[in-house]
């Protein structure tokens, strides 16, 4: 598939009209089953990509993190909110460094030294952001099945377990910062029908009003999340169960690949056999749940993962002082470009 021709097709015309993005897109490539190799015919084409602030993002008084276009499935990010989010080991942007040279539709000097520096940013927090990931698709598969083939008392299990991985990454990020805290926890519910809910405790002093918009944010996936569990989806059918699946191995390869040796491979080339036979059902029984050969293969992900976070190649912390460096000079260059311009031009 001629993906750059796609890419000129007018439905994609925002890439060349929109002032933050046109000239200034400095990383542009494929997304989702495309970027891993395990697209079939029913995929659709995502686009991912990192685009330069403006003089005013960084001077002034206009911010912005990130496009989305919802008819196409691309989202780009800003650069300096790709680096927060590369930080923090983040799945969904870590991708976008680990593609093959052809899988990038667009690619400027200063994306591909945002490649080069990957290393940068990756540390043993990919233990806690891929297994996170990781841990969230299982409980989402886990609780697929056991809304039609597990007793109550079992599915409530589950539930929990999908619960507080969510909880914890919220918690991991508002625990404690710099404006007060933010506790969140199960506990007996007081809303007629439920059995548990989540409770806050919280505490904001000076909080800037834009901060505590991105906190509420989260806390709206958390509740998001909460109440998509337990609640039959009647498009879960065995497809979805494959590519939760398939996306659940997938993630634990990255993961090691990232701790192990401090690679991101976006391209599963050694693993697509595995990962398409996990798509189109091979693991999947009649009665709707997953054989022991799936979970035995899933129990050695799980412990190598455990592996590679304990004998890690990679540092605790990233170097914050070589990050800020680096983010500095590029944004320094798009300075300098939007003064030679005057408009912002690509670099």
């Amino acid at each position: 598939m001629d993906f750059k021709k796609i890419m000129r097709n007018p439905e994609y015309d925002f890439l060349r009209t929109n002032p933050r993005l046109s000239g200034r897109i400095i990383l542009l490539g494929l997304g989702g089953s495309y970027a891993y190799g395990t697209s079939n015919a029913d995929s659709d084409i995502d686009f991912r990509g990192v685009t330069l602030p403006l003089r005013s993002d960084l001077l002034g008084l206009t911010s912005f993190e990130q496009y989305e276009d919802s008819a196409t499935d691309t989202v780009i990010y800003s650069f300096n909110k790709m680096v927060k989010l590369l930080l923090e080991c983040n799945p969904n942007t870590c991708e976008i460094l680990g593609l093959d040279e052809e899988q990038y539709l667009i690619k400027t000097e200063i994306g591909q030294e945002l490649i080069d520096n990957s290393g940068l940013f990756l540390s043993q927090r990919a233990a806690k952001s891929f297994g996170g990931y990781a841990s969230a698709q299982l409980r989402r598969l886990q609780n697929a099945i056991a809304r039609d083939s597990m007793p109550q008392a079992e599915r409530e299990g589950h539930i929990l377990n999908s619960v507080q991985n969510t909880l914890e990454d919220f918690q991991r990020r508002y625990g404690e910062f710099e404006y007060g805290a933010v506790r969140l926890y199960l506990d007996q519910a007081v809303t007629a029908g439920m059995d548990t809910e989540i409770f806050v405790d919280a505490s904001q002093n000076h909080m800037p009003l834009r901060d505590f918009q991105k906190m509420f944010g989260a806390l709206n996936n958390v509740i998001r999340d909460y109440d998509k569990i337990g609640k039959r989806n009647k498009k879960k059918d065995s497809n979805h169960l494959n590519k939760h699946a398939m996306h659940l191995i997938r993630l634990f390869l990255m993961a090691i690949d990232i701790l192990e040796r401090g690679e991101i491979r976006t391209h599963r080339v050694d693993d697509v056999k595995l990962l398409l036979d996990i798509r189109s059902g091979v693991f999947l029984k009649e009665d709707g749940t997953f054989d022991e050969e799936f979970y035995r293969i899933l129990g050695e992900y799980e412990e190598r993962l455990k592996t590679a976070a304990e004998h890690s190649v990679l540092p605790e912390q990233p170097d914050m002082d070589k990050v800020e460096a680096f983010v500095e000079s590029v944004n320094q260059r798009a300075l300098d470009s939007d003064n030679r311009t005057g408009k912002g031009d690509s670099l």
